[in-house]
């Protein structure tokens, strides 16, 4: 046993702010909402449903994660978001077409319809498809970013929270390649006022976050909060981050058998990918230019797995190939086709196929409160800046300067438990297994 480090209590209670209030951030709340009532299970939730092995298998200690570190309770959880669409939560949640009506929207109406969007911060060039007006048309970047320090602060007296966490659930902005005016606050407030073209939304968002003191986690592949002068502010002021993009359907089969392929040392020649999607996201994807945010977020996950430059044989001349397509007829239902081509003993070639039809937001959801809880907690434990350890939950995570992601979902999931135990004073498990069998 180690020391325990030293959390803050979860007491009182914790405000979420989603920035998006479509199907991901109402099938979260409704889920949330039911769950509270005893009408329903967080089903794919770590924090709600998963254990946790401490010291050898022999002693069978296997905690539920919730009874093991101290994480906001769901009755604590006060709701709020912003959104380019005036509709309250449960009109949205209707539209969006994810949960039953009369099962899972109808039995919530009251909350539901509690909770209406504030005006978002937003510009139409960094997400032409979507058409809501539900915000400042023509304010300049500085006084977005203002607008959204203001609704944080009230939310916070209004609701009487004593926490928050801010959580981004909208659609992928176009795709912005990090610059000088992202290196230090000093360049990123001259661009502010500049209104520069670089300065896209959910970096306002991150930067109002963290100037509030609030963590912020990014659920989609945008900047964001992934930029050296957010990184450094969010150490300064101890500020709990992460991203991003919320893994979930085919990038999720990605580094389960990725990996697999690897430690088997079977070879890779080529990866295709095509998804099938008809929500919002798929909308807003339909245009190239904010496609290309998600593909990147989506090609670099083979590379940094099977690390070709280590083993050029096996991975030097990998064809990837990932496709979106915007199909309405599908809703919130995708589907992501996958054809691996590889190879095996003396070059023998083999096929892999898989055919996952999944539904995007019920995937999202779970994913989304586990980052909500282990964000404040890492806040309540002081844990400043970058939580490497979240990587379980994203596409691309985020990583220190100089690293690259580990995309291993099994190796991100030992990550995860193991910062969990070290939190709690527990030992490490390595998996070695020797004291079964030598006798200590």
């Amino acid at each position: 046993m180690s020391e325990t480090r030293s959390i803050a209590p979860a007491d009182g209670k914790l405000g979420v702010l989603t920035v998006g209030l479509g199907a991901v951030a109402t099938t979260l709340i409704a889920g949330v909402e039911l769950a509270k009532r005893g009408q329903g299970l967080p089903i794919g939730s770590m924090t709600q449903m998963g254990t946790i092995r401490l010291g050898k298998r022999t002693e069978n200690r296997t905690p539920l994660i919730k009874d093991f570190v101290p994480l906001a309770r769901l009755d604590d959880i006060v709701w709020g978001a912003w959104d380019v669409f005036p509709d309250d939560a449960y009109v949205s949640a209707t539209r969006a077409g994810v949960l039953e009506q009369g099962k899972h929207i109808e039995a919530i109406s009251d909350v539901l319809r509690d909770i209406r969007p504030m005006k978002a911060a937003f510009e139409r060039k960094y997400a032409r498809n979507l058409t809501g007006d539900n915000y400042y048309e023509g304010a300049s970047k500085r006084e977005m970013l203002n607008s959204i320090r203001a609704d944080i602060n009230r939310f916070r007296d209004e609701k009487k929270v004593d926490r928050l966490v801010m959580i981004w659930c909208a659609s992928t902005e176009i795709f912005i390649e990090p610059g000088p005016q992202h290196e230090n606050i000093a360049s990123f407030e001259k661009a502010i006022d500049a209104n520069d073209d670089s300065i896209a939304p959910s970096m306002l968002y991150a930067y109002a976050a963290i100037l509030e003191g609030v963590p912020f986690a990014n659920g989609s592949p945008n900047l964001a909060v992934d930029l050296p002068c957010l990184r450094d502010l969010a150490i300064e002021k101890k500020v709990a981050i992460s991203g991003k993009d919320f893994k979930t359907g085919q990038t999720l089969i990605k580094t389960v058998i990725a990996p697999m392929i690897k430690v088997r040392q079977l070879g890779l020649a080529g990866w295709y990918s095509t998804n099938i999607l008809g929500n919002r996201d798929g909308e807003v994807l339909d245009a190239p230019e904010n496609f290309k945010t998600k593909e990147e977020s989506k090609l670099g996950v083979l590379e940094d797995i099977l690390q070709p430059a280590q083993n050029p044989d096996l991975y030097g001349d990998i064809f990837h190939k990932v496709q979106i397509n915007y199909y309405p007829p599908r809703g919130d239902n995708k589907e992501g086709w996958d054809n691996i081509d590889i190879f095996g003993w003396m070059g023998y070639p083999m096929e892999i196929k898989v055919n996952f039809l999944c539904r995007d937001s019920i995937l999202a959801a779970p994913l989304a409160l586990d980052l909500v809880l282990y964000s404040d907690l890492a806040q309540r434990a002081g844990l400043g800046g970058i939580q490497e350890w979240l990587s379980f939950y994203y596409k691309s995570p985020q990583v220190a300067p100089g690293l690259y992601p580990e995309h291993d979902l099994f190796a991100q999931l030992t990550k995860l438990q193991n910062t969990l135990r070290w939190m709690m004073g527990e030992d490490q498990i390595t998996h070695l297994g020797r004291e079964y069998y030598d006798g200590e």
